[in-house]
């Protein structure tokens, strides 16, 4: 009797052993698309390892948990890897320990910290005809001359002193239209001066006391010019006055002046008659001093010639 109760008793555990084990089989049974288990984009998963397979197009990318790898489906694969395709399935490789992004296995795109990349290989250095750029871990081209830093050969991100920078060039003196920043170190656009519209003609004006009149229009500045931007143009303007009036007492004034102008032009012929008679008079005491003076050799030769031959001069006086 004991004997059947105990081989009942093995039974029993043994049925319920089995049917532990079939539930656990069933929780790894692939599960098919559309399941509310599988994440997103996997075809197949697994409970315990996630997705098995992938929807097309997608890469498998397994990722470490602990002691267990978790496959996860991605539409491009996670730095440090690159994808590879065949008809089977789409993986997610790793890149080479020098790599930081990689094309293949064998062609790196970015190099990690204190490598440089050239031809798609990392190198600690590089060539002789080439410069390491660390901020692009890169071998390059040295700068262009006159650079103080550059992307590559031909073109600048900051010129040495004394030269301004556009477009990835520098320049000693800007081109046309463009001028130096002191600031920036870089050739800036000059800036024109803007002028507005004229204004209307502003009434006519009587100016002083004839009867003369003008008008006046004015324009404002819209936009100051830089140093060396074009100047600005005139800003007011005056013109005659296309209409004139009848001046009425100004036109006596202006009678009035025409006399003042006649007396002074009368004075002044005036001033001028009574010069020229001045001019005469000290010519002529000029001639009359000439000739008494002319007078007085002649006497004086004569005296002279007495003094030396007295009968001479009787003589002279009989004859």
């Amino acid at each position: 009797m004991r004997l059947q109760q105990l081989l009942s008793l093995v039974l029993i555990l043994h049925w319920m052993e089995d049917a532990d084990c079939q539930h656990h089989a069933s929780k790894h049974r692939q599960h098919k698309r559309g399941s509310p288990v599988c994440p997103g984009g996997c075809l197949t998963c697994s409970v315990y390892n996630g997705c098995l397979t992938c929807l097309p197009k997608l890469f498998m990318h397994l990722e470490r948990d602990g002691m267990r790898q978790i496959g996860v489906c991605l539409a491009s694969c996670p730095k440090g890897f690159f994808g590879t395709r065949s008809p089977e399935k789409n993986d997610c490789s790793k890149c080479g320990s020098e790599c930081d992004t990689c094309f293949d296995k064998n062609f790196c795109t970015r190099c990690r910290a204190g490598s440089y990349l050239h031809k798609g290989k990392c190198q600690e250095s590089c060539p002789d005809d080439l410069v390491p750029s660390d901020a692009k871990r890169e071998c390059v081209p040295p700068c262009p001359l006159d650079c103080d830093s550059c992307i590559n050969s031909d073109t600048c991100t900051r010129c040495m002193a004394g030269h301004y920078l556009l477009h990835g060039q520098c320049h000693n003196v800007c081109p046309e239209d463009f001028e130096p920043s002191e600031q920036l170190m870089e050739c800036v656009p000059s800036v024109h001066c803007e002028v507005g519209e004229w204004s209307e003609w502003s009434p006519c004006l009587r100016i002083g006391k004839t009867c003369f009149r003008e008008e006046t229009r004015t324009r404002k500045v819209l936009q100051n010019p830089s140093l060396q931007g074009q100047p600005c143009p005139a800003t007011s303007e005056r013109r005659d006055c296309f209409k004139r009036k009848k001046c009425g007492k100004e036109k006596s004034l202006h009678k009035e002046d025409k006399g003042v102008r006649k007396n002074r032009k009368e004075k002044a012929n005036g001033e001028g008659r009574r010069e020229r008679k001045r001019e005469r008079e000290k010519e002529r005491e000029t001639g009359d001093r000439e000739e008494s003076e002319n007078r007085n050799k002649t006497e004086q030769r004569r005296r002279r010639a007495q003094s030396r031959d007295p009968g001479a001069v009787q003589r002279g006086a009989a004859h």
